[in-house]
């Protein structure tokens, strides 16, 4: 499948849809989808109702069969419109669902990363989590975990201490299953210590530390539509997976493991099956490997040494940007959104994406990406995905 069919665009008179197929005859065919209202001076209930029924459109239409397992709504102000949005999806409560304010960059309210899959079966365990299940592996999201502790610290440790006895409930442990989390924090700026301080603790706990491995994440800007709420997580593991399957990207020669500097994730993790290879790269900036911003202040320069940055990891991983199925952009300044956008136009033009206000963790970087990627591969040692 070359990219011409495996990405394609769909425009509405107030939508447009952004597709990633990677389609296996006989196996999982796996879709990633952005959604964007395009009608800016619409409602937002008008915002909402284009981008979830284009979303129904294309489960009858062109995924028909294909199950979405976790959905992403960003938000321009989650205050006064998730409420609408939860109402609205509890009636067709389909899969783990995020939702956060992080305003799309295009002027408009609303948008919507889905991630489907074919010949699944589903369903929502007891304790909260999503499960997909085919063959040997159970694939389990989480979406918007979030509790009112007393500060972003205390939030993040019970939300990860909870985390922790979900996936022991399901036979599952934090360091062997779980591949990639999102921390959405509020005032970044001034909430991020905590969440650090706080992973960093329950990590250790979890036999996580700098000589065995931490997880693929994004610490990020973020609110909920609560202000109480500080921090909320987004989680993904899979049960079933063999030792090997696992294995964790690095790129010394442009980035230094994150620990140098007091944090503890991955800068990339891939995983891989019988028939693909799935790589997640975590939320990528302008570093270089003695862990400083390269070129404060830069916003073009930035980028481009963010894109050598994720280049590098991708490679690692025998992958390109050819085989990624989504990008999402952070920019701390929305006056650099124009600049940025003609970029990823110039470079990216048929990967599905998504540009939203949201600081990055440390002040100087003005820019930050993730994506996630699929590839074919053979590998008898493991079982299909």
């Amino acid at each position: 499948m070359n990219n011409s069919e495996k990405r394609q665009i769909c425009q509405s008179e107030n939508s447009l849809t952004e597709i990633f197929r990677y389609e296996m005859e006989g196996g999982v065919s796996e879709y990633h989808v952005m959604i964007h209202a395009t009608r800016r001076d619409d409602t937002y209930e008008e915002q909402l109702k284009a981008v979830t029924d284009a979303y129904h459109r294309l489960r009858e239409d062109k995924l028909h069969g294909a199950v979405a397992v976790f959905k992403r709504y960003f938000l321009s102000d989650a205050a006064n419109q998730a409420d609408v949005l939860l109402a609205l999806t509890a009636e067709s409560s389909d899969c783990a669902l995020s939702v956060v304010e992080q305003p799309p960059l295009d002027g408009t309210k609303i948008a919507l990363w889905a991630y489907l899959l074919t010949d699944v079966r589903t369903q929502v365990l007891h304790n909260g989590l999503f499960e997909a299940r085919h063959g040997a592996y159970r694939h389990l999201w989480g979406g918007s975990a979030f509790n009112r502790a007393a500060n972003s610290e205390y939030q993040t440790r019970l939300l990860l201490n909870e985390y922790v006895m979900q996936l022991m409930d399901q036979g599952c442990k934090l360091a062997d299953n779980c591949i990639r989390t999102w921390f959405f924090v509020q005032n970044v700026d001034v909430n991020y210590a905590g969440v650090v301080k706080a992973r960093n603790e329950v990590f250790v706990t979890q036999n996580l530390t700098e000589k065995t491995h931490y997880i693929a994440s994004t610490g990020i800007g973020g609110r909920h539509a609560d202000p109480k709420v500080t921090v909320q997580m987004d989680t993904y593991a899979v049960d079933g997976l063999k030792p090997g399957q696992i294995r964790f990207l690095y790129a010394p020669t442009h980035l230094n493991p994150t620990y140098e500097y007091g944090v503890s994730f991955e800068r990339g993790t891939y995983v891989d099956y019988g028939d693909r290879r799935h790589v997640f790269i975590s939320g990528t900036a302008s570093i270089n490997n003695k862990g400083e911003v390269v070129h404060p202040g830069n916003i073009r320069k930035q980028t481009e040494r963010m894109w050598e940055n994720v280049e590098t990891l991708l490679k690692e991983a025998d992958c390109t940007f050819d085989d990624l199925g989504q990008i999402i952009v952070y920019l701390r300044d929305i006056a650099d959104y124009t600049v940025v956008k003609q970029m990823y136009d110039n470079r990216f033009p048929t990967v599905p994406m998504v540009f939203v206000h949201a600081p990055v963790c440390r002040p100087g970087w003005l820019i930050e990406m993730e994506c996630m990627g699929v590839k074919a591969l053979e590998n008898k040692e493991f079982a299909p995905y």
